[in-house]
């Protein structure tokens, strides 16, 4: 078993973020995107620029839930002959790097069972892996992987979206460890001019039933739109919007600068408010 995954990263950051009073940002990169070499600069340069988390993508050719930017980054990737096998010794050389962020594998569930749900468990946490997002997995099916994971001290963490019934939230609040990944619309991921209206409904009814830390990704682009969460969320993700300042063509100097600047405008956002107080209904009604 990994120490790191053992010792609770995923936690521990979460507690910090709650004593410093702001949600942390959640930086997702597809991992061989333009090329592995790039993944492990720009994975330090986003710590830099204010990432709490890291979560990388395996690359998957049929990734369901995902919008062009990151279909057209994990095509590339699987061009290149990024594996599973290739995402953990990413993340092995990441820890031998010294990154020590959480750092979470989010991808599809064909891959875990074509390498073996076991051995894809044992050998993310001897890499260094903190945490398991598998997209397309849901809870009532996800046995076999959530006893591997609990195993080797990974946190499997769960999906809710607003069409989530009381029901499957329930599930996931008993289930998920570490954190909860809300989706923030019904579509699939890519940068958005806003965010959806009945959002702050949805992400009230699931922290009125999980206790865990509640992350919110899809959509989320734009300093603004981190600043409408930073009292409903604890973890903000940001992914199509930082693969598009990953340009290919452009030296790798200027990817990091690139990316690393674009996390400190978000980070800067996430400083948590006070909001005003409510007056008592008597008040209010002037009795």
């Amino acid at each position: 078993m990994s120490g790191g995954a053992g010792a609770g990263r995923i936690e521990e950051t979460f507690a910090r973020l709650k004593a410093e009073g702001r949600p942390g940002l959640v930086a997702f990169l597809t991992v061989g995107y333009p090329d592995v070499q790039s993944t492990l600069a720009l994975v330090p340069a986003l710590i830099e620029g204010g990432a709490a988390i890291i979560e990388l993508g395996v690359p998957f050719s049929d990734p369901l839930a995902e919008g062009p930017t990151i279909q057209a980054a994990s095509l590339r990737a699987l061009q290149q002959g990024v594996t599973p096998h290739v995402c953990l010794d990413v993340v092995r050389q990441l820890r031998a790097n010294g990154v020590s962020v959480p750092l979470v594998l989010m991808g599809y569930y064909n891959p875990v069972l074509a390498y073996g749900i076991e051995d894809f468990c044992r050998d993310a946490a001897d890499a260094g892996a903190d945490g398991l997002i598998v997209v397309d997995l849901p809870p009532e099916e996800s046995g076999p992987l959530h006893a591997a994971s609990v195993l080797n001290g990974l946190r499997l963490i769960y999906l809710l979206a607003p069409t989530s019934t009381d029901e499957r939230i329930r599930l996931v609040a008993e289930r998920s460890r570490g954190f909860v990944y809300c989706v923030s619309l019904t579509g699939v991921t890519g940068a958005r001019r806003a965010l959806p209206p009945q959002l702050a409904v949805f992400l009230d009814r699931v922290r009125s039933k999980v206790s865990r830390p509640i992350a919110v990704g899809f959509g989320i682009s734009t300093p603004e739109q981190v600043r409408e969460l930073v009292n409903q969320a604890d973890g903000v993700i940001i992914g199509s919007a930082l693969l598009q300042r990953v340009d290919p063509k452009a030296p790798l100097e200027d990817e990091l600068k690139s990316v690393e600047s674009f996390l400190r405008s978000l980070k800067e956002a996430t400083h948590r408010y006070e909001l005003a107080p409510q007056a008592p209904a008597d008040d209010a009604a002037g009795r």
